[in-house]
């Protein structure tokens, strides 16, 4: 797998970045999938820039980095931070934000830089960022208290500066509109805010970009109106796909949580409760090289029955790999684990299977070992 990683990987222009870093020894930090510089640099004075001062930039080849990129959007006015989106392959997402110190530098960078071909035929565009900075909340347990789930959100996230609730028909249907300081916060916050909720709380919620429309932004709009957080599979061969799902599989309800522990989670003077993963490993089971393996044989031994897994596949990615979502169900316990396995292509059906199945199994196994 990491031979074939690196061989995604364009060696030349990663060398070219490590070197310019050397050279240069700007420092750039990487939370969470983007990679900062700045925000502010250390030569920076004055005070943070306003809205209208940033600029977002899509269709960025995905073997160029900030070597390249950096330089080119300085050449129009000092930068205050710059953000560029990365893949775990180590390639980037095609977009990337440039904050600068005024609004006319930002307008400068638009008019300068839209439709620069940093390579032939691949022109970026730039034009000015919405700066969103409201996430929507949905799926929240009724009952839920407004001044405990911002108490919540503040543990969780920086920058929160209010929250505000809306109930649906009989108050089931509870969603939360979460004002945040700055886009860079609001990003930040969809990126754990889901995970958080199921490892403390044992309950899964949805997190979305709020629209002024009143409905939260679906998820092909990641942090921008256009935010290409996959790329496009236009062109892309059609991928192979996965053996149809026996009912089991798919079809059958994972058992509800018990209604009386969602509504304790945030409900003011109650902590939160981990009543979802079950205890770690023993050290007794046996170790073996095949993660599905090995988590069966640990619900086996926990006797919760075993793992049953519902894939299905997303989309080919112009970074070689393949998207599945994964949810997997262990009937003894009362959430399901879900995420997102991104792999190489294989030559059948049953090994992407196996790929996905082995991708999830790791994960569920690192989770429940954690104290």
């Amino acid at each position: 797998m990491e031979v074939q990683r690196k061989q995604i990987l364009n060696q030349e222009n990663l060398a070219s970045l490590e070197s310019w870093v050397q050279r240069t020894a700007i420092k750039l930090v990487q939370v969470n999938g983007q990679r900062k510089y700045g925000g502010p640099p250390p030569d920076w004075t004055g005070p943070a820039p306003g809205p209208g001062c940033e600029v977002f930039i899509s269709q960025i080849p995905r073997d160029v980095y900030e070597d390249k990129l950096i330089p080119l959007f300085q050449s129009v006015g000092p930068l205050y931070e710059f953000r560029l989106m990365m893949n775990f392959s180590g390639q980037n997402r095609g977009f990337a934000y440039a904050k600068y110190r005024d609004p006319q530098s930002a307008a400068a960078a638009i008019r300068c830089l839209h439709q620069h071909q940093l390579q032939q035929g691949a022109p970026l565009t730039v034009r000015r960022s919405t700066e969103k900075r409201q996430l929507c909340l949905g799926d929240l347990p009724a009952g839920v208290d407004r001044e405990r789930l911002l108490q919540v959100l503040r543990g969780l996230s920086e920058g929160v500066e209010s929250v505000s609730l809306k109930f649906g028909k009989g108050g089931k249907k509870v969603t939360a509109i979460v004002h945040y300081t700055s886009h860079y916060n609001a990003s930040m916050a969809k990126k754990v805010i889901c995970e958080a909720f199921k490892r403390k709380f044992g309950i899964i919620i949805t997190v979305k970009w709020f629209s002024f429309s009143n409905k939260p932004k679906q998820d092909e709009d990641e942090d921008e109106e256009a935010g290409e957080p996959f790329p496009a599979t236009k062109g892309f061969p059609k991928p192979c796909p996965l053996p149809p799902f026996r009912p089991l599989d798919r079809d059958r309800p994972p058992p509800p949580p018990p209604q009386e522990n969602l509504l304790s989670l945030l409900t003011p003077g109650l902590s939160p409760v981990a009543g979802c993963p079950p205890p770690a490993p023993r050290r007794d089971v046996p170790a073996s090289t095949d993660a599905v393996a090995l988590l069966l044989r640990v619900c086996e031994v926990f006797r919760v029955g075993p793992p049953l897994y519902d894939l299905q596949f997303l989309h080919a990615g112009a970074d070689g790999f393949l998207y599945f979502a994964y949810r997997v169900l262990v009937p003894g316990l009362p959430v399901p684990f879900s995420g997102v396995a991104q792999i190489l292509p294989g030559t059948s059906a049953p090994l992407l299977r196996g790929e996905v199945q082995r991708v999830a199994a790791e994960r569920i196994l690192k989770h429940l070992a954690q104290p």
